[in-house]
């Protein structure tokens, strides 16, 4: 009887354990869930920003070859759905060089109108300059002009110069446009690309920048220029400054930067339109810059097809 009534005392503690232990089992699960997806959320790889509420076009490399080039680091992006279409170190940090400029004039359009009137308040005299004065006068337009054609590292600085926080909280502003823009593997130290050592990027974030550098309308229409001439606000002082880019016009190409410097190597953005889509090209660290893209021009030209994707 004693036996017995010791398995039946058992029993009833089995019986109200039972509730307690499957609701902890289901709050374990319930927290374990939400942890994941937490830790899900916090560690998904980001996407580029691709408008999926209609159908776009997705390229494909209809006969695929490895060209040979110098260039330590290179990539082919689809301007529109940032697909890549081919790539060499596409991840290897290099300094950006020159081609800083295009986050400039980008982060400079967000703060000023292309007509607005900015004063050199010090000029630079370090590298590529098309010797701008102190205390002279011109638009934002012809600065980026500038700075985009002949490389001018003197107008880059005049633009940094006049925004109303200063020159280094518009370093910081490109920064945080970096950020934006999801170049993760990109910081500027200055707004022409000079200070190598607090300066560096990617082929592939550079290609990213240039694909939105290139969807600005203005931007776009000054990289594609090979020659003009600016004046300051007086209309006395004059320049006349060419592209610096020896591939302009050349099977389709209508950008976008060139840059260089001893740590850098040769750096060369480009653009280049394929079956009604812009295609950008970036080099990095090439002893070449010009050949190996016509090398990667070669690789894309006629030899693209693009399947529509639905979403």
């Amino acid at each position: 009887m004693k036996d017995f009534l010791l398995k039946n005392s058992d029993l009833k503690r089995v019986y109200f354990l039972l509730p307690v232990l499957l609701f902890t089992g289901f709050l374990i699960i319930f927290i374990a869930n939400i942890l994941i997806k937490i830790w899900i959320q916090g560690n998904q790889v980001s996407i580029s920003p691709i408008n999926t509420s209609k159908s776009f076009q997705y390229p494909v490399i209809k006969t695929n070859f490895i060209p040979i080039i110098s260039a330590t680091g290179a990539i082919i992006m689809d301007a529109d759905s940032k697909v890549v279409l081919y790539s060499k170190n596409p991840d290897l940090r290099f300094s950006p060089a020159s081609t800083t400029k295009l986050m400039t004039a980008l982060t400079a359009l967000d703060y000023f109108k292309p007509q607005d009137i900015l004063t050199v308040k010090i000029a630079s005299r370090e590298g590529s300059i098309i010797g701008l004065f102190s205390g002279e006068s011109l638009t934002l337009e012809n600065l980026i002009y500038a700075m985009l054609l002949p490389s001018a590292n003197d107008a880059a600085f005049a633009i940094a110069q006049n925004y109303r926080e200063g020159h280094d909280q518009f370093i910081e502003k490109m920064n945080q446009k970096a950020k934006k823009l999801e170049l993760l593997n990109t910081h500027y130290g200055d707004p022409a690309g000079l200070l190598d050592s607090q300066s560096y990027t990617t082929a592939f974030d550079l290609a990213r920048l240039a694909s939105f550098a290139v969807s600005n309308p203005l931007i776009k229409e000054i990289v594609a220029t090979k020659e003009k001439v600016i004046t300051d606000t007086t209309g006395t002082v004059v320049y006349r400054i060419e592209n610096l880019n020896e591939l302009l016009g050349i099977n389709g190409v209508n950008g976008v930067k060139t840059g260089y410097t001893q740590e850098a190597g040769q750096v060369l953005v480009t653009s280049k339109i394929e079956k009604g889509k812009t295609i950008i090209i970036v080099i990095m660290g090439s002893e070449d810059r010009f050949l190996d893209t016509q090398k990667l021009l070669d690789l894309v030209h006629e030899n693209l097809s693009f399947l529509s994707i639905h979403p």
